[in-house]
């Protein structure tokens, strides 16, 4: 059985195979994943959000799922619904997409609220409530969502409660200016075809593997001073001046759990305070409210989370 440090490497060169660049974007994908936490990438359409995600989806060989939101999409279209059968008079439940391995909701900032609120006892749970019946999801159930955070015309932020069950919140920027465009086209010029994710041949790693990794990353030595050290992020961000709402215990729990996934995929059974601070932007930037007078001047949660991290004392 190949360690989390070995799958954490051929993830990465296999996802380069379709995707050019995003490298620490695709580290945290995966180390999410692997820490059984759902993820939220954010960036402009044509970045290839999507693409990441059908990539992982093949190299994990997972189940996948596709629920495009729109205004008008309803709670039963992802959960499903008991549905009658004129043959026998006996209902017969539909099952919705939301009974997969990995769900890719795209665009979920387009989701009406009463829909929105469908995916939260299943991100949390792993399960669903159908006419007073609970359901169980699949044990490596994972929702991986994309929005675009320059298009407001309908669309319906995310609540609070919402945004606290995803583990990261991962920002997709554009490639690099050096290479990545150009890379981009040489491949397209030779042939390759990105919606065609199928003709990338790739290695895959199982399920089993999977649940493997995720038992070593679960294994990862936490001394009691860094248990402290992240429960100070946590309550200083509570406290920060420039903030209306700060880290809840859901964040701490998120940020030891990637910052143990990210030791063990660096060949490393115990934590370090530098693996804590690697994760810390993606598991915390989409929890952190700004005030209204500090977003004015621009202030962003990368930057209070970067001075947070600053303000607090490192163990030795």
């Amino acid at each position: 059985m190949k360690s989390l440090a070995d799958l954490s490497a051929h993830a990465r060169s296999e996802m380069a195979k379709a995707i050019v660049g995003h490298t620490d974007a695709i580290d945290v994908l995966f180390l999410t994943v692997v820490c059984g936490g759902h993820a939220l990438l954010e960036g402009v359409p044509g970045l290839g959000k999507t693409l990441a995600v059908r990539t992982l989806a093949r190299i994990l060989h997972l189940r996948y799922q596709r629920v495009q939101c729109t205004p008008d999409l309803m709670p039963a279209d992802i959960v499903g619904a008991n549905v009658l059968n004129m043959a026998t008079s006996e209902f017969r439940l539909h099952r919705g997409p939301v009974f997969t391995d990995l769900l890719l909701v795209d665009e979920i900032n387009r989701m009406p609220p009463r829909t929105q609120a469908a995916l939260l006892e299943a991100m949390e749970e792993r399960q669903v409530t159908i006419d007073g019946t609970p359901q169980p999801l699949p044990r490596l159930f994972t929702v991986i969502a994309t929005q675009n955070p320059i298009e407001f015309e309908g669309t319906y932020p995310l609540p609070e409660a919402e945004l606290d069950r995803f583990a990261t919140k991962i920002r997709v920027q554009y490639p690099d200016a050096q290479s990545g465009d150009e890379e981009i086209l040489v491949r397209h010029q030779a042939g390759m075809d990105s919606a065609a994710t199928g003709a990338v041949e790739a290695d895959v790693i199982g399920a089993e593997e999977l649940l493997a990794a995720r038992q070593e990353a679960a294994r990862v030595r936490v001394e009691p001073a860094l248990v402290g050290y992240i429960a100070t992020i946590a309550r200083r961000s509570r406290e920060w001046p420039a903030l209306t709402l700060g880290a809840s215990p859901r964040a701490a729990i998120h940020l030891m759990q990637l910052a143990k996934a990210a030791a063990a995929s660096d060949g490393r059974d115990y934590l370090l305070p530098d693996d804590v601070k690697r994760v810390a932007a993606a598991v915390l930037r989409h929890r952190l409210i700004v005030k209204a007078e500090a977003d004015l001047e621009g202030v962003t949660s990368d930057q209070v989370i970067a001075d947070v991290l600053a303000s607090v004392p490192v163990p030795k």
